[in-house]
């Protein structure tokens, strides 16, 4: 689903928490931490939970790049049949392909969502990289980190903390994906 987002112009829809500007502030700021925190940058593997977790590691992965610390490998792990929730959803979540550089052993992976929540799709994200192999560490990195944890689970990397109410939506829009400027914004629904 494409995200609607309001302009600068709307006066009724809710003005964006993070534009363009600050999500790419935000992501260069992980990129450093990780470079900061992963000395071999060669066994660092980012593996984005589709969709914009993917685009976020191709992107982090890009930055590591361009300030010339190297090559860090990126790809997917789809969560969609490790979800503690398959069963009781009105509809069945796509299922996508995952695509690690494999072998794992040995590697860091850096898991890359979008919006951390409650934590149950990073739990997902974990067991799926287990049927990959047993990497050396696990690592979490979320562009917004909303608080609402249910699961034991914490992010090493957040770009923004944003405090929401559990009737409250956070919508990311990247232009890769959605075709829009990229830009992050709040809006009142129904709890995911």
């Amino acid at each position: 689903m494409k995200p609607n987002l309001p302009t600068s112009s709307s006066t009724s829809g809710p003005a964006p928490v993070l534009d363009a500007a600050a999500i790419e502030r935000a992501l260069r700021r992980i990129a450093h931490e990780i470079i900061e925190r992963n000395p071999s940058l060669d066994s660092v593997v980012l593996a984005g939970i589709p969709s914009r977790g993917v685009a976020i590691a191709q992107r982090l992965a890009e930055i590591i790049r361009s300030l010339g610390q190297g090559e860090v490998q990126s790809g997917a792990i789809d969560v969609s049949m490790h979800r503690d929730d398959v069963g009781i959803r009105r509809e069945l979540p796509r299922v996508q392909a995952s695509t690690l550089p494999l072998p794992l052993e040995g590697k860091t992976v850096v898991v890359v969502d979008d919006v951390l929540f409650t934590g149950r799709t990073v739990r997902a994200a974990m067991d799926a990289i287990g049927s990959f192999g047993r990497p050396a560490r696990i690592q979490l990195a979320a562009l917004i980190d909303r608080g609402h944890r249910e699961l034991p689970i914490r992010p090493d990397y957040v770009g923004k903390n944003l405090p929401t109410a559990p009737d409250e939506q956070v919508r990311l829009q990247l232009k890769e994906i959605d075709g829009g400027p990229d830009a992050v914004w709040v809006e009142k629904g129904e709890v995911a």
